[in-house]
């Protein structure tokens, strides 16, 4: 938890660099895809899987640990030809789990988070899942616990694994030559994200490119196709919280309202997208029939509510830099109770920022919820975690200003309303 947190706090500073960086070229070359909005939607997705990472809000079916213990046929030592075959086969690992994630409509929750983005950037990479509350796929690692590669190896690589799928989620970076053949290019990803006939659930790979090209998955991109991003039942809100669980919900649903009970089972292990005979036309959903038509989600365009999300968004940051810089610290002081309160206001900041962007003319009811969870924080913690009592009157200020932000916005935003509706 501790090592996991002090990572991060390298590698979120790096990752929102060059996410700012990519917008920043973007508008240069008059060729911006970034739009503010999704941008901070995705940075919102990303915070609330790391918060919950680092937390350790998941469980283990089955430990790496416990397989290579009993199934080792090697004992091997740790050098570069170690974390070089841990580093194969976790990527043998990402490949299979993201296929399965694809395939299945109970898996299909867990990764619908990561194609949500109707845009192609940096940012989307970081939108992660809070909806998988159990390692399903560490099965998928029995090649590296065949061959007896240390649990410290795997547990080093894996956080690396996942930081080098980053860079290739861009626009900006065309076809890299040879390395085409080698690993995965932003080319091979813009053809994964893109809801086309001829793209969709296409280049599995993480890293290595010639997974998919073994298991009949590779289609390169098309120079009279351009891909076209998202998810073909669009989320239509930039809430990742609520993005997380929306087909889960679909799936409840539609099994509670199968007349069959074999359908109420079938679905959750059915091809994703599969729903019981009829329910389309009974029970409809937004669905997109042309990706050369739809209109991307853009509730309430505004310039000052755009501002004021990034001004939210940068508190939001600060808040979590603390919880990390300060996991030891909490955790001795207030134990795991300390840490799981500061996650939980974290969720509900970003579930309250989010919410705001969407145009949500209640939105001020959940600002009063986070207000009061402050004044709990403060009063049962006495302060703001061990920080310096001058920052628990700032933070009540900041809490003050932002409600009394969300009662003008939540205003304009049933105006809106009332003009829209006539």
């Amino acid at each position: 938890m501790e090592l996991y947190a002090s990572v991060l706090l390298i590698a979120m500073p790096s990752f929102l660099v060059l996410v700012v960086v990519e917008k920043i070229y973007g508008i240069w070359v008059n060729n911006d895809k970034s739009p503010i909005r999704d941008t901070l939607s995705s940075l919102c997705s990303g915070i609330t899987n790391v918060v919950k990472d680092v937390l350790g809000v998941s469980f283990s079916i089955l430990s790496y640990e416990f397989l290579v213990k009993n199934m080792s046929l090697f004992t091997i030592q740790n050098t570069f030809i170690v974390y070089l075959i841990a580093f194969v086969a976790i990527d043998f690992y990402g490949y299979w789990s993201h296929r399965i994630q694809h395939k299945y409509n109970i898996f299909w929750n867990i990764h619908v988070i990561h194609h949500s983005s109707e845009e192609f950037n940096l940012a989307c990479a970081l939108r992660q899942t809070i909806s998988s509350f159990f390692k399903l796929f560490t099965f998928l690692l029995i090649p590296a616990a065949l061959l007896g590669v240390p649990s410290d190896v795997i547990a080093i690589v894996l956080p690396l694994h996942l930081f080098m799928q980053f860079w290739y989620h861009t626009q900006h970076i065309g076809k890299l030559g040879f390395l085409e053949k080698i690993i995965v290019t932003p080319s091979h990803h813009r053809v994964h994200h893109a809801i086309n006939a001829e793209y969709l659930d296409k280049n599995m790979g993480q890293i290595f490119i010639f997974w998919d090209k073994i298991f009949g998955t590779f289609q390169k991109e098309l120079t009279d196709v351009t891909p076209v991003y998202g998810v073909t039942r669009p989320a239509n809100t930039w809430n990742p919280i609520k993005i997380n669980f929306q087909h889960l919900w679909l799936l409840i649903k539609d099994a509670w309202r199968s007349p069959k009970l074999i359908d109420k089972f079938k679905i959750w292990f059915m091809p994703t997208g599969w729903r019981p005979d009829g329910f389309d036309f009974k029970y409809p959903v937004n669905k997109i029939d042309n990706v050369y038509s739809f209109k991307k989600y853009n509730a309430f365009p505004s310039r000052e509510l755009t501002m004021y999300s990034v001004i939210q968004m940068t508190f939001c940051i600060l808040f979590v830099l603390h919880l990390f810089s300060s996991l030891v610290n909490i955790s001795l002081v207030f134990n795991y109770y300390g840490l799981l309160t500061y996650g939980f206001f974290i969720f509900i900041h970003i579930y309250c920022l989010t919410d705001l962007m969407d145009g949500n003319k209640f939105n001020w009811s959940f600002e009063l919820l986070k207000a009061s969870f402050v004044v709990y924080i403060l009063y049962f913690f006495d302060g703001w975690f061990g920080l310096p009592i001058y920052f628990t009157f700032s933070i009540l200020l900041y809490q003050c200003i932002s409600f009394v932000i969300s009662l003008y916005f939540s205003k304009k935003f049933s105006t809106n309303y009332l003009l829209i509706n006539k």
